[in-house]
């Protein structure tokens, strides 16, 4: 601390910008004395070079110098580290080499699911998802816009498509609401929308390849599930001046070298097109690029909703329109005779015609006639034009055609991918405007494009730079303020009041007198003399002025400015537009009451309308873009390039030195590491970390009963900005609750901002890391919470669930029961039954039977004795029954049943044999005490009788098989029927 003590105070007896800024050494250099002017902490800090790439952090990097940060971006840049971040706003180096696993999409979801993306690696993807997830989770939510700025060949286009591709994947969804617009199209058409704006707004220049000539602002809208619903393009200023006119070693839009090498055979016949055709506005056309290809712009049109017909139909005008850059005029013998065609100029007069579908003598006596309106009686007068209007006639109708279907591109577009407000609620904006431009002859159209940065560059002064430093001071820290670049002066030259650039421009164009380049450039210099950032080359012959800008000065040509200004159509042009057959110029170029006219000649009566500039309207539209980038939280990305040739692998210090001065970067960096990134007011902070307090309500009233009754807090709503002292309170428990051993907070004023959290009169400012701490609690505080309600839950799911079961076991008992005892009854309902008429059946069967035997008179019969059990059966029938051509079945069914053992036995063998040998032979047995019993009672024990079974049991079985066996019941009847013969 000693030798940064003395390298403060040597920059301090300096003369120089002041360094010490809250413990940060800001030893900013001139680029002039980059080494010669280091203290010892810059040379101890650059002498450990190994280290340097390690820090994905400019604030880390301590002093903060432009050589260190300088040194620290070319480390990192040599090992192929591109990102790095640097406070508030991310540095992206362009690498000037493909290189696809840096934007894959395994990267992107590892982005996206990550829990902490600020602690990956810096990279494009992480600021992508911090908007996106702010768009949800911010206190109160708010949209997001992303500005990404940089010089001409940056790489700021490329990192607008790594945008758009990141969010059109994690903000993708499987299906969408009934009625709205398909997510998946939506998707598909806001990345097709690159390549299609790219191919007609972009084109190569001297310091980019694929420069934007127009600026854009993106707005990608997302519904309350965070889902891409719907976006909307809003453009500002189209280099139409390029349609006509390129400056040496430069090309024209896209678009018309990919018709040129991409048409087909059919094409190139239909728009008279013939390979190695040359046209005097389409130059270079051997420079080959990656944006050349015609395929892929026609395949994103067709997704976007523009059919195969519409597209033939642009792409003749816009080969007419080459055509029409090679109509070139000599000058005439006569003034009063208007300009003829080369001789090669009328083929192209008539390709022209052709493709716009207009008379070709119409066509050349609008380019070389004008219509003067004079008197009183408005009469309309033709005059002739010389060469150099004609020319200039000509630039108009191109400029006017091109901008014109540009503008309804841009609508077709929006139409194709924009949705209701109803349908979506937040939106992430993107920026992606033109790069600071400074070429050797720079005109109205360099000072639109530098002007736009001009005001980027102060949005980022007023929200980040000055707004919080002011902030800081407003709300009692001991703040050390940082002097930064602020470019108001400048653009107080370029568009301030009552006197400015734009103001005489606008003048100038007001006065109904021809534009004099020396007169204005005096008027310029007279009018703008006491402000510093404007003056003039006095060495060059053409009038100019030379304005200051942040990234550098720039000299303006003053010749044509005015014209350029004004941007005049004649009335002519329009009318020829107006009666070409083509459906779409038709279509661009409606016929309107006032542009009716029976007669070119007759009297032309209208008023003349308001002049509009073009100043006028790009100042408008970029007022327009300010308040809504004012509306939301902007995150910045500065891309930086490293060499001027885009050559990979090449790092220049001096033009990287250049563009870190120029856009503040290390301003932005002492800031960032010396004060509190994370500002939110009390409401907020109390709001989304009151769940960190355990005992909020014994807290409350332990407060009220310190600093006063306020029943707000005690009742557990959120104290308001009035209730003072219960902020301290609150805010100190919720801190003491996350970090026990902190010291308690003072008041605003009493604290410097050395700590990682201040108190101040409205806001609690944090830094990064206590802000981590603090949503590292909250999480583990909710998901604590979460844990208990779902304990609760489940312990009362499960209570219920016991509930339900018993319920349904005792219905289900019941249910059983009632259907036992139901079945039990239909059962023996249906046993009671069927055993009656057995019975009925049995008796009958008995009966029959009896009837047929006791008809039968036998010679030879036994008598067997009966029990006292079966008396009444002896009563039926006779004492004594003939059994000789009994079946066996019906013999052991009907045996006594009274006899047993070896009585019984030979009872059986005694039937058998009789049956078998003697017809006549008769078996007796003992007789009982008591009566006699007949052989047909039933057996009252087991019979076992090892035969074959059949249907009737024994029936079929006998000792000895003859040739006719007889079987069944039945059989007795048949018996009965021999023996009768017999």
């Amino acid at each position: 601390m000693n030798s940064l003590g003395q390298a403060l105070k040597h920059k301090e007896t300096s003369g120089k910008m002041p360094t010490q800024v809250n413990g940060i050494t800001s030893n900013l250099t001139n680029r002039n004395g980059i080494g010669d002017h280091l203290g010892e902490e810059v040379e101890s800090f650059l002498g450990d070079a190994g280290p340097l790439h390690s820090f994905d952090d400019l604030t880390k990097v301590n002093p903060v110098t432009t050589v260190t940060v300088l040194k620290c971006l070319q480390e990192r840049y040599a090992v192929d580290i591109f990102y790095t971040n640097a406070g508030c706003s991310l540095v992206a180096v362009n690498p000037f080499r493909p290189i696809p696993l840096l934007y894959s999409y395994e990267l992107m979801k590892d982005y996206h699911a990550a829990p902490h993306p600020q602690e990956l690696e810096p990279h494009v993807f992480a600021v992508a998802e911090e908007t996106y997830r702010n768009v949800k989770s911010q206190i109160p939510p708010v949209n997001q816009s992303i500005i990404v700025s940089g010089e001409s060949g940056a790489g700021k286009t490329w990192t607008s498509r790594c945008l758009m591709k990141f969010y059109a994947i994690v903000a993708s969804s499987s299906s969408a609401p009934q009625g709205s617009i398909d997510v998946e199209r939506i998707e598909k058409r806001v990345l097709d929308s690159n390549p299609v704006m790219e191919a007609f707004g972009n084109a190569c220049t001297l310091r980019n390849s694929n420069s934007s000539r127009f600026g854009k602002y993106i707005q990608l809208q997302l519904n309350r599930s965070q889902h891409l619903t719907s976006a909307s393009i809003q453009t500002f200023l189209l280099e139409k001046t390029r349609v006509a006119y390129q400056a040496p070693q430069e090309r024209n839009f896209h678009i018309f070298y990919q018709i040129a090498k991409g048409a087909t055979q059919e094409e190139r016949l239909e728009w008279n097109l013939p390979e190695g055709s040359t046209f005097s506005w389409l130059p270079n056309p051997e420079k080959a690029l990656e944006e050349d290809c015609f395929d892929v712009t026609r395949e994103a049109m067709f997704h976007l909703g523009i059919d195969c017909s519409m597209q033939n139909n642009i792409f003749k005008i816009l080969a007419g329109l080459l055509h029409l850059g090679n109509i070139q005029f000599l000058e005439a013998e006569d003034e009063s005779q208007p300009c003829k065609t080369e001789g090669c100029a009328k083929d192209f007069a008539k390709s022209t015609s052709k493709l716009l579908e207009m008379p070709v003598e119409h066509l050349l006596e609008t380019l070389s006639i004008r219509t003067i309106t004079a008197g009183k009686q408005q009469q309309v007068f033709r005059k002739p034009c010389s060469r150099a209007e004609c020319g200039m006639r000509r630039d108009c109708l191109a400029k006017v055609i091109y901008a014109t279907v540009f503008d309804w591109l841009v609508s077709v577009i929006n139409g194709s991918i924009y949705a209701d407000s109803s349908v979506w609620s937040n939106f992430i904006g993107l920026l992606d405007v033109y790069g600071f431009e400074s070429f050797p002859e720079n005109h109205l159209e360099q000072l639109c494009i530098n002007y736009a940065n001009e005001k980027l560059q102060q949005h980022f002064v007023a929200h980040f730079l000055k707004a919080q430093q002011e902030e800081y001071a407003t709300e009692g820290l001991e703040w050390s303020f940082i002097n930064y670049q602020d470019n108001q002066s400048c653009l107080d030259v370029i568009e301030g009041n009552p006197i400015s650039i734009f103001s005489l421009l606008n003048e100038e164009c007001r006065l109904n007198r021809a534009s004099n380049a020396c007169q204005f450039q005096t008027r310029i210099e007279v009018a703008l003399s006491h402000n510093q950032c404007i003056r003039q080359d006095k060495f060059s012959k053409k009038p100019n002025f030379i304005v200051s800008h942040y990234a550098g000065s720039v000299c303006y040509q003053v010749e044509g400015m005015v014209e350029k200004n004004k941007d005049p159509v004649p009335p002519e042009l329009v009318l020829l537009l107006q009666q070409s057959q083509d459906p779409l110029l038709r279509k661009l170029f409606p016929v309107s009451a006032v542009s009716q006219l029976p007669d070119q000649n007759s009297v032309k009566i209208q008023t003349k309308p308001a002049v509009v500039t073009v100043v006028s309207k790009f100042k408008g539209s970029l007022e327009q873009l300010m308040e809504i980038l004012n509306s939301t939280t902007p995150h910045y990305i500065r891309c930086i390039k490293p060499n001027a040739d885009c050559e990979a692998a090449v790092f220049r210090k001096d033009e990287v030195l250049c563009q870190l001065e120029a856009c503040g970067i290390v301003e932005t960096i002492s800031i960032s590491a010396a004060g509190f990134p994370i500002r939110i007011s009390f409401r907020s902070f109390i709001e989304r970390y009151e769940v960190l307090k355990k005992s909020w309500k014994r807290n409350s009233r332990a407060a009220q009963n310190a600093n006063g009754p306020s029943d707000h807090v005690e009742n557990g709503g959120t104290p308001t900005p009035e209730d003072g002292n219960t902020f301290w309170s609150a805010v100190q428990d919720i801190l003491q609750q996350v970090h026990p051993n902190s010291p308690p907070l003072q008041p605003a004023g009493k604290r410097s901002c050395s700590v990682a959290v201040f108190c101040g009169k409205t806001k609690v400012f944090m830094t990064n890391s206590m802000l981590e701490l603090l949503e590292a609690k909250r999480a583990q505080a909710l998901s604590e919470r979460a844990f208990c309600i779902q304990c609760c839950w489940r312990r009362f799911k499960r209570r219920k669930q016991v509930e339900q079961r018993q319920a349904a076991t005792a219905i289900q008992s019941a249910i059983r029961s009632w259907l036992a005892r139901r079945r039990f009854q239909k059962l023996r309902k249906a046993v009671t039954v069927i055993k009656r008429t057995w019975r009925k059946w049995k008796a009958k069967m008995d009966t029959l039977a009896a009837e047929e035997l006791d008809d039968i008179k036998g010679e030879s019969f036994f008598s067997v004795s009966s029990s006292q059990g079966f008396s009444e059966l002896e009563k039926s029938r006779p004492s004594s029954t003939i059994v000789q051509f009994w079946p066996v079945g019906l013999v052991l069914s009907n045996s006594p049943v009274t006899l047993g053992g070896f009585q019984r036995n030979v009872t059986f063998l005694v039937c058998l044999q009789v049956l078998q040998h003697n017809r006549h032979r008769t078996v007796e047995t003992k007789a009982l005490d008591r009566g006699i019993t007949s052989i047909r009672a039933p057996p009252q024990g087991s019979v076992k009788f090892h035969c074959k079974k059949s249907p009737l049991l024994y029936a079929n079985t006998r000792p000895h098989c003859h040739d006719c066996p007889r079987t069944g019941f039945n059989q007795i009847l048949l018996d009965n029927h021999k023996l009768l013969a017999t």
